[in-house]
């Protein structure tokens, strides 16, 4: 049931200026930002090109041998989103205790400006954190969440009032899935794409996507396929000179279906269907669709089929062009850089490692499992996720490492790097504005005894 609620403020704490609070450190005002550096947005997860990408530059060019400077430091709640920085404002997603909690701060400061919460009663069947998957999106002076129940809601920016909500389990009939309903929203012009993966009724086709009007919530159109919603979140792309939606679907299914749905984004119309999903029952897709350009998308799992890379003609119908084995990535984006790309890719940790494949041929140009020995310890990045910034490329390992890579055909130099805490599960991709540098810790530091925390890195250059 879809209600507007814009004049609902009983649960949104507003307040009229910045305020610090309990959970919030503040430890060293940041530099100024350099004159004549280019700075982006990150209004969504992977950032504002949707890729893992940022045109930010003037960064720090040599990090102080403990790290980039802390800024600030929030500890949170439970979850894997990542925070999302637009129009002056920060917004984080995490459950505090029973309540699925947004936090609206200061990206410089960290101080709150308001705080909106909601009940929610989940429990993961694999033991795994009960809190949001998907992470919130900005657009237009308006937030969208989706929980881990499936329920989704918009609110105002500026004071945290409700303005529509959404639940798509009532709606729809979806199922609760492996690890709760994960993925990220995508806003293309006036449309909120969201996947579904519900069936109302037992036998009836189910909606796999759907969009609905960002300003109202009201359903504009639906996708009718079998295929549900996985843990990879929609983007829109341009292929082939138009605009298409790009969804990787999958969900709890026997036997275990999914891949890559193509979309109108105007009406829904599904325009081409490429099935690419391993046949293992417990086995999820989480990395979005990866537009190489214009004419090719690379999608990738890594329980048994590995990456491909599809080619799409005039009709818009998707052939492969190559497949490679050892080129799946369980939930981290690649990085292009000319004709090769470059992701950690890997299933568990003791096989994940840093590997290059060619673009032309699906060649595995050389792998760098990213070991050294430091304190005593032997150390790896493990299933890694790529920033790129400018030009320049860093990595954040699963359990706080954090570096800086040359990457080449030839191979891959670690230009600096530094350990920020020692916590498993560091698999929340950091997002980069400003200068500033936002480093989600999911778990406990085994080495300082932090609470999962929220960071702010200085990396702004002098």
């Amino acid at each position: 049931m879809k209600t507007r609620v814009a004049s609902l403020l009983l649960l949104a704490t507003a307040v009229s200026a910045q305020q610090p609070f309990p959970e919030l450190k503040l430890h060293a005002p940041p530099r100024a930002l350099p004159a004549g550096a280019t700075t982006e947005g990150w209004p969504h997860f992977l950032g504002p090109h949707r890729d893992a990408t940022t045109r930010e530059t003037k960064l720090l060019d040599r990090w102080p041998a403990a790290g980039p400077k802390l800024v600030w430091e929030m500890t949170r709640g439970e979850g894997y989103a990542c925070p999302v920085i637009a129009e002056g404002r920060l917004v984080y997603f995490h459950r505090v205790g029973d309540r699925e909690t947004v936090d609206c701060l200061d990206p410089e400061t960290g101080r709150r400006f308001w705080r909106f919460d909601y009940p929610v009663a989940y429990e993961d069947r694999y033991g795994f954190s009960p809190g949001p998957r998907a992470s919130a999106v900005i657009d237009d002076g308006r937030v969208f969440i989706a929980g881990v129940t499936a329920v989704l809601h918009a609110l105002d920016l500026k004071t945290g009032a409700v303005i529509w909500r959404c639940d798509l389990r009532a709606d729809y009939g979806v199922p609760q899935g492996f690890f709760g309903y994960g993925p990220t929203p995508c806003v293309w012009r006036e449309k909120l794409i969201v996947t579904v993966g519900g069936k109302k009724e037992e036998g009836g086709p189910g909606v796999s996507v759907a969009a609905l009007d960002k300003k109202t919530g009201k359903t504009l159109w639906t996708a009718e396929d079998a295929w549900g919603a996985d843990y990879a979140s929609p983007i829109v792309a341009r292929v082939r000179g138009r605009e298409v939606v790009l969804a990787v679907l999958g969900g709890e299914s026997r036997p275990a279906t999914g891949g890559l749905l193509t979309l109108d984004p105007a009406d829904g119309r599904v325009l081409d269907r490429f099935a690419w999903r391993a046949r293992t029952f417990e086995s999820v897709i989480a990395g979005s669709a990866f537009a190489v350009d214009e004419r090719r998308v690379f999608i990738s799992e890594c329980y048994e089929k590995g990456g491909v890379l599809l080619e799409f003609d005039e009709q818009m119908k998707a052939r492969p062009v190559w497949t490679q084995r050892d080129f799946g990535l369980h939930w981290m984006a690649p990085a292009k850089i000319g004709g090769h790309l470059y992701a950690f890719a890997g299933r568990n940790p003791p096989d994940a490692e840093l590997r290059c494949v060619d673009l032309a041929t699906g060649e595995i140009k050389w792998r760098d499992d990213t070991r050294f020995e430091e304190g005593g310890r032997v150390q790896s990045f493990f299933r890694g996720s790529i920033l790129s910034a400018g030009g320049r490329v860093f990595a954040l390992g699963e359990d706080g490492l954090l570096a800086e890579f040359e990457l080449s055909p030839q191979g891959a130099a670690v230009r600096q790097r530094v350990r920020l805490f020692n916590a498993t599960s560091t698999w929340t991709l950091p997002a980069l504005h400003r200068g500033l540098l936002y480093v989600v810790q999911n778990e406990r530091d085994a080495r300082g005894g932090h609470a999962p925390r929220l960071l702010c890195y200085d990396l702004r250059g002098e």
